[in-house]
């Protein structure tokens, strides 16, 4: 194992698994950063934590922020999560609800903070910019605007001893490609959780945006989706 620190942006789904893997066959040490942020899936910490387990997490952190706060978002305002019946819906529908305002770059914000501290370069997050659900968060020209602004923004990389890279090896892959991918790396998707309205028993809805493309990305791998076969309905 090399001295090379990472911090991974892990929200227990099956792309940010799939990214630490990435990491970890990179030669990365990682370090696996989650928030609870009041978001109505909560649940997924509890998948965040079961992923950094078995991926090796070298420190697993859980920030605490209060997105509620803001609100503006079906996650984490009292709105309604959408529902589909097909995944073509989701064709042409704009930024839908359940984008969270600036979420990606307060995560980034915290992941960087971390980074400094730990002497760390890379900083590894799950967004892609093919199926996804229009978030104007998980473009390449957001990604590469936060890295100007990171670089600028510390005193290790003001003084020249960091020169952050934020990593997006997923970014121009489709789902199924992505679930290849992780398959390949040995993630076990039956840790992962994925929905973003989940039963009371944390079982997923599969109708909600996230569900549906997730099962579109199993069905173009051609690989079951574990979630939906375990007996305690993760």
């Amino acid at each position: 194992m090399t001295d090379r620190p990472a911090i991974v942006l892990l929200s227990g789904g099956l792309d940010s698994a799939t990214t630490m893997a990435v990491a970890r066959a990179e030669d990365y040490r990682v370090h696996a950063l989650s928030f609870r942020y009041g978001q109505r899936h909560a649940v997924e910490l509890e998948a965040a934590r079961r992923v950094a387990g078995a991926l090796g997490a070298e420190r697993h952190v859980v920030a605490d922020i209060d997105l509620r706060s803001f609100g503006g978002s079906a996650l984490t305002d009292d709105l309604a999560v959408p529902h589909h019946e097909r995944v073509e819906e989701l064709e042409g529908q704009g930024i839908p609800v359940t984008y969270v305002p600036a979420r990606n770059t307060v995560f980034l914000s915290f992941a960087l903070a971390w980074a400094e501290t730990l002497g760390a370069d890379a900083v590894f997050i799950g967004v892609n910019a093919v199926d996804y659900s229009g978030y104007p968060d998980c473009r390449p020209e957001f990604l590469a605007a936060f890295e100007t602004m990171a670089n600028l923004a510390t005193r290790a990389g003001v003084e020249g001893r960091q020169h952050l890279r934020i990593h997006a090896p997923l970014l121009t892959m489709t789902k199924g490609q992505i679930i290849r991918r992780g398959h390949q790396l040995g993630v076990d998707f039956g840790l992962t959780h994925s929905c973003y309205d989940p039963a009371p028993d944390g079982g997923p809805c599969r109708s909600c945006d996230s569900c549906l493309l997730r099962a579109k990305g199993f069905a173009e791998a051609g690989l079951p989706d574990p979630l939906l076969t375990t007996s305690d309905g993760r």
